[in-house]
């Protein structure tokens, strides 16, 4: 088989989407971010990258903390109307059930499977965007999404995010255990 070279301004794999909160300008706002992942495990930091120009970055920097909302392919169609409208423009806020966990200025929403309240830990210049890096300081979700005491991608179905195509899609099938399937290669 040949490798043959590829656009490389894509992405070939899927990403996480979630719906970035914050407050801004005195209110709740959210946007839409595929540009997101978990950076270190202990402490618990999560990345996400946006645009320099984001109306949501100013709530950020202000307050220093935000919320990651992980949102389950019933909510598609909410979940990219927040990635382009601005909250300049428009009171996304409304489009959600919104509550408040231990940080004050961090609402989360609902409706969402999954959803955390983060501290700034730092904010890397990137050229035209930012990386914003989060420590998790609160994690929510409901039993109703937890088999055996954990998070259960099933009843998740959290969406995911694949470029250049554009789509949203949903997690697919279980191929393998990790941390073990490997075992079997014999050396």
């Amino acid at each position: 088989m040949t490798k043959i070279e590829i656009d490389s301004s894509g992405s070939p794999f899927p990403k996480p989407i979630i719906l970035l909160g914050a407050i801004v300008d005195g209110k709740p706002n959210f946007m839409t971010i595929a540009w997101f992942n978990r950076m270190s495990r202990t402490p618990n930091i999560w990345g996400a990258c946006m645009g320099k120009s984001k109306y949501t970055f100013k709530g950020i920097e202000e307050y220093q903390t935000f919320s990651v909302n992980f949102p389950g392919e019933d909510l598609v169609m909410k979940t990219d109307y927040c990635g382009i409208r601005s909250g300049k423009d428009v009171d996304k806020s409304k489009l959600f059930d919104i509550f408040y966990g231990e940080l004050k200025t961090a609402q989360m929403i609902r409706e969402c499977p999954v959803t955390a309240e983060c501290t700034v830990r730092e904010i890397i210049d990137i050229e035209s965007h930012y990386l914003v890096l989060g420590e998790v300081k609160h994690l929510y979700s409901e039993k109703r999404f937890m088999t055996d005491g954990v998070l259960d991608q099933e009843k998740l179905k959290l969406l995911l995010f694949t470029n250049p195509a554009n789509q949203y899609w949903s997690l697919g099938d279980v191929v393998a255990d990790a941390y073990s399937v490997g075992n079997q290669i014999v050396e």
